[in-house]
């Protein structure tokens, strides 16, 4: 027997309801989302930022009295870099980050910083916040990566700490001697300097040169300066 057709119609349109609300559901939420996110943020897109680490060693020529055990001297760098694309040729950056300078001094007769006498081991350490602004210059194709690029660069900073570490060997009741003397008056609390960088991808080699003095003005006339360079490679989290 034929059902009626005021039967049929009621059943259909039940069915179909479920798959055009999913259908509507799927194409309105893909469909903004991801359009807005790939137009504005990204490697190579209107604004990016990143985290990184940075190590460097301290190079430059010691002055007599200042000597440096090289390779054990060295800067670690901690921060976040944030860009803006001006062009596909040119982008502008600021960092912020902590770093942390450390000057191992060679224990020789000539030794004056901070004093003549002679350590075991020996070392200034002066923790700082920095912030660093760049100018990027992009070169080579690339898609939605940072690609090969060289920066000009100049920051600032304030020493939020100083630390002269010195060990000494066994005495009559110790076997080694550690002293920590901190908040050194001898120490400028503001640093700043320039440099640059020459990085492809995640990774970067980077020079940086100080144009303030470690220590104050008032004691500049006995601590001969401490070398300025600092060159090291850089690793990004991208």
């Amino acid at each position: 027997m034929r059902r009626p057709l005021r039967l049929i119609l009621p059943g259909l349109l039940l069915s179909l309801l479920p798959l055009s609300t999913l259908a509507q559901r799927v194409l309105l939420r893909e469909s903004v989302a991801e359009d807005t996110v790939r137009a504005t943020f990204g490697p190579n897109r209107a604004y990016y930022n990143h985290a990184y680490l940075s190590y460097g060693f301290v190079a430059g020529a010691s002055r007599e009295g200042a000597q440096l055990r090289y390779g054990r001297s060295a800067e670690v760098q901690l921060g976040v870099r944030n860009k803006w694309r001006l062009t596909r040729q040119v982008a502008l950056g600021l960092d912020a980050r902590y770093a942390r300078p450390v000057y191992q001094l060679a224990q020789n007769a000539q030794k004056v910083v901070p004093n003549p006498r002679l350590h075991r081991r020996e070392y200034l350490a002066l923790p700082q916040v920095q912030t660093e602004g760049f100018l990027r210059l992009n070169f080579g194709r690339r898609g939605n990566a940072i690609g090969r690029y060289v920066d000009v660069l100049g920051w600032g900073g304030w020493v939020i700490s100083s630390v002269h570490h010195y060990a000494d060997g066994a005495t009559a009741g110790a076997r080694r001697v550690q002293t920590a003397e901190r908040g050194l008056t001898y120490v400028n609390r503001w640093t700043y300097g320039a440099g640059t960088r020459l990085g492809s991808g995640r990774y970067a080699l980077v020079g940086r040169y100080r144009f303030s003095d470690v220590f104050r003005p008032a004691d500049q006339a006995r601590y001969p300066e401490l070398p300025r360079w600092v060159l090291g490679l850089e690793l990004s989290w991208l």
